[in-house]
């Protein structure tokens, strides 16, 4: 009978034979791999690389910029209206929104109905909307249809009914959606941060859509009033993304929108003017009885999109709040679990718009998550060590290409560029930009655009539960706000 090895010397010599299994196939992957030697460093993306804009002109004056992409046989065409929610005019806001969202339904001779099935029967999609500064409608379609969608999102841009019937059911929708606002502690800090922030008259205070007695009030001499006003070829720009040629598809063009006439009266010149920041830091709180936690947002008024800084604080707010390994989520989140998540942000329209930054935390850590909060914000005016600022400028240079991937991604970044008048050049120059951002800038832009001793914060949650211990920080001046004054 043989004998068996013994269990010690099996297990030893089993070892030796992965061990050297594991050097065999490192060596040959070794020798496989790729000289990485004269690669260009991780913190040294190459420059982006973006096909040309070409510009052209409709016979009515629309300037028209196309952009080839042909890997796939689509196209997105956007026309981009530079008027947007910064023109409501006072008592109407909400007025840029409502008309935006009331071009599908129903346009040219079709009904709601009919537009919806005649766009689906293209397999195409046609969308509105607005931003803060420009207003638009967009098709994305294949080429092989372009020709029979361009008519019909023509019809939406340019020939919208605004039929009654429609206006009142979209109406009543969105009243119902004010009422349910009331009851989503999310809604009622999204609507409480930008009314303590720029105050109830200025168009940023109040949210796109309105509140309920501006919506109430519309009608449909408001909407139409709103469209030939603004929509008109000397306030509009084409935008045209894909499978497509400038010789292919300005003829296409001109038949849709050539005879497309300014309006007897000139585009109004809107200017929002620059609301005040607070002299100091306030804390207002709005009770929500049962709330499961509490909303959380703390900011100021920032910047606009024209700054000079903007790659700047793009770095900076990357390591604040702009990422998952942000410095207020790895706080609130990772290190104490107070919240899911924890995050930050500078909204840049033309007239400077808010830095907030934003939390839903559990109700019993709802002083003890303030508290992390300024720390963070303090913290962030300090010097930033080498390795994560390293960090931050490539989580935003190695990304960004990325974004350009799809002809519906690109006419995003093109419709940014053509509203804010941004040089052709500053995409592809925007990765060597972010890279060129140093720990002192962001020293600097963090003294100049965090100063958390004048924020507003806003805390919406059960204050049975969570005003005593906010009281008791010691933080600032504590104000109670009611729902009626959020949302009138």
């Amino acid at each position: 009978m043989r004998k068996s090895t013994h269990p010690t010397l099996k297990s030893f010599l089993f070892l030796i034979v992965i061990i050297l299994a594991a050097i065999s196939a490192a060596t040959v992957a070794a020798e496989q791999a790729p000289d990485r030697s004269k690669a260009p460093a991780v913190d040294s993306p190459p420059a982006l690389k973006l096909p040309p804009i070409q510009k052209r002109t409709l016979t009515n004056g629309i300037a028209v910029s196309i952009v080839e992409m042909h890997k796939v046989p689509v196209v997105d065409v956007m026309l981009i209206v530079r008027s947007g929610t910064a023109t409501d005019p006072q008592g109407k806001f909400g007025l840029a929104n409502l008309t935006a969202d009331m071009l599908d339904e129903g346009a040219g001779s079709r009904s709601a109905l009919e537009l919806a099935d005649a766009i689906d029967f293209l397999g195409a999609s046609i969308s509105t909307g607005s931003s803060t500064d420009s207003s638009t409608v967009r098709l994305h379609s294949t080429v092989a249809k372009l020709d029979a969608a361009l008519p019909l999102m023509a019809d939406v841009a340019l020939r919208p009914s605004f039929a009654q019937t429609e206006l009142d059911r979209v109406k009543k929708l969105r009243l119902s959606a004010f009422v349910q606002a009331r009851d989503n502690p999310a809604s009622i800090v999204a609507a409480a941060f930008p009314r303590v922030v720029y105050g109830p008259s200025h168009r940023y205070g109040t949210a796109a859509g309105g509140t309920e007695s501006s919506i109430s009030s519309m009608t449909v001499a408001d909407l139409k009033s709103f469209h030939s006003t603004f929509y008109q070829p000397a306030n509009a720009h084409l935008l045209v993304v894909g499978d497509v040629t400038p010789a292919s598809v300005l003829p296409k063009l001109e038949k849709a929108f050539g005879s497309w006439k300014n309006g007897t009266t000139p585009v109004p010149k809107v200017t929002l003017p620059q609301a005040p920041q607070h002299p100091q830091r306030q804390i207002y709180l709005v009770d929500k009885p049962g709330a499961a936690q509490s909303q959380i947002r703390i900011g100021w008024i920032g910047v606009a999109r024209s700054t000079p800084d903007y790659f700047v604080i793009e770095v900076l707010n990357t390591i604040l709040g702009g990422s998952f390994t942000s410095r207020l989520n790895s706080n609130l989140r990772e290190q104490h679990g107070y919240a899911y998540g924890a995050n930050s942000g500078f909204a840049m329209p033309a007239t400077p718009g808010p830095f907030q930054a934003s939390a839903a935390v559990q109700t019993d850590k709802t002083a003890e998550s303030l508290q992390e909060f300024f720390k963070e914000f303090d913290g962030i005016r300090k010097p930033v060590p080498a390795d994560e600022l390293n960090k931050a400028r490539n989580n935003v240079a190695l990304g960004f290409p990325g974004t350009f991937e799809t002809t519906g991604s690109m006419a995003g970044h093109m419709q940014e560029m053509i509203v804010y008048n941004l040089p052709e050049t500053y995409f592809s120059g925007y990765v060597s930009r972010v890279q060129d951002v140093t720990s002192a800038d962001l020293q600097r832009a963090a003294q100049q655009y965090i100063q958390p001793d004048k924020f507003a914060v806003v805390v919406v949650g059960d204050l049975s539960k969570i005003e005593k211990p906010i009281r008791d920080l010691n933080l600032a001046p504590i104000k109670t706000l009611t729902l009626d004054e959020l949302f009138k």
